[in-house]
């Protein structure tokens, strides 16, 4: 079981294996969620692609918030791929302000190619992610999949009058980063040669609550995750919902050890490509380096979060500023 490699299982990994964004938009462009106006009021859905649901049901002071994310293996250890799936699920609650109180596991799995012993490595990850974020871990669905995934359905609770969202941003207001980059292409590395990076894993299994919580406690009113879009992909749609434009400064972003070193050896997922074609028309990149811009749309799995306010310990990467002629400039 020691010489299974699970990311030879998988055509992706992690999330730079999501519906390219162009792609997904073009997917649910008219859709509209179902109306039951008698169950309350939904406050955050599908309108910008907010990283959960939120619903408030009325006469009570708190929201119920709602997410589901599952993905292929990112790292070949069971039990890491099981923590980083589900820290990565549980992000998207922390993304808009909430705190996760119950989860589901969602596994598929070759049966008749991998031994079950090692999902059961991947689900005691899980388990134990959830236990450090407090959330109770109850039961879940599984499929016999010709390829291994993994993640957890979330359920939580927010205050409905304090949510994180991604059309809540304003000009003049500075961007934090709470998780340095290059995680997408350490990864593609990592599939690639089977070189282990200890950066990278502690970055992936690293909860979003405390940064959460501090965004809150600042008066942060506009966040997201940042995951398969990468830094600028996520930016992009911050920016497009908050009717402003968004200024990178590049020499500030944080970067995990060793990820210039990948993408110079050419480890470029082709999510993080996407990310970039796709955000580019609307785009001043100035004279940075496509290596530069590369790694600044990385498809990062359980990323940090992008937060529209200052946080005390994390760099202050850009600004927001009023709508001009590009949503993204960078520098």
């Amino acid at each position: 079981m020691n010489n299974i490699r699970l990311t030879q299982y998988s055509t992706g990994g992690g999330c730079s294996c999501k519906i390219p964004p162009g792609e997904l938009e073009d997917l649910v462009a008219g859709l509209s969620p179902a109306s039951a106006p008698s169950i309350g009021r939904l406050l955050l859905g599908i309108d910008h692609g907010d990283d959960s649901a939120v619903l408030h049901v009325d006469g009570d002071s708190r929201a119920i918030v709602a997410t589901t994310d599952f993905f292929t293996p990112v790292v070949d250890d069971p039990y890491d791929f099981g923590r980083i799936a589900a820290a990565n699920a549980l992000s998207d609650v922390y993304a808009v302000g909430g705190e996760p109180v119950m989860a589901l596991n969602l596994l598929g799995w070759p049966r008749d190619v991998l031994p079950l012993e090692i999902a059961r490595e991947v689900l005691r990850g899980g388990s134990a992610m959830a236990q450090a974020a407090g959330c109770h871990l109850a039961g879940g669905h599984s499929i016999d999949d010709p390829h291994p995934k993994y993640g957890l359905a979330v359920t939580g609770l927010a205050d409905p009058g304090h949510l994180l969202r991604v059309d809540a941003g304003r000009p003049g207001i500075p961007l934090t980063l709470t998780k340095p980059l290059g995680i997408g292409v350490l990864n593609t590395r990592h599939k690639a040669t089977g070189e282990v990076f200890p950066e990278a894993v502690a970055a992936m299994t690293t909860l979003n609550r405390d940064a959460s919580r501090m965004a809150l406690a600042a008066g942060v009113r506009c966040a997201t995750d940042v995951t398969g879009f990468g830094l600028l992909g996520h930016l992009y749609k911050v920016a497009r919902a908050s009717g402003v434009s968004a200024v990178i400064d590049s020499a500030a972003v944080p970067y995990l050890e060793g990820a210039r070193e990948a993408i110079r050896d050419g480890y470029i997922s082709g999510g993080s490509r996407r990310n970039l074609d796709w955000i580019a028309p609307h785009s001043d990149f100035g004279d940075l380096s496509e290596n530069e811009l590369l790694l600044l749309a990385d498809a990062q799995t359980s990323g940090g979060l992008l937060v529209a306010g200052e946080i005390p310990g994390f760099p202050v990467i850009g600004e927001l500023i009023p709508r001009g002629e590009y949503l993204l400039i960078a520098k």
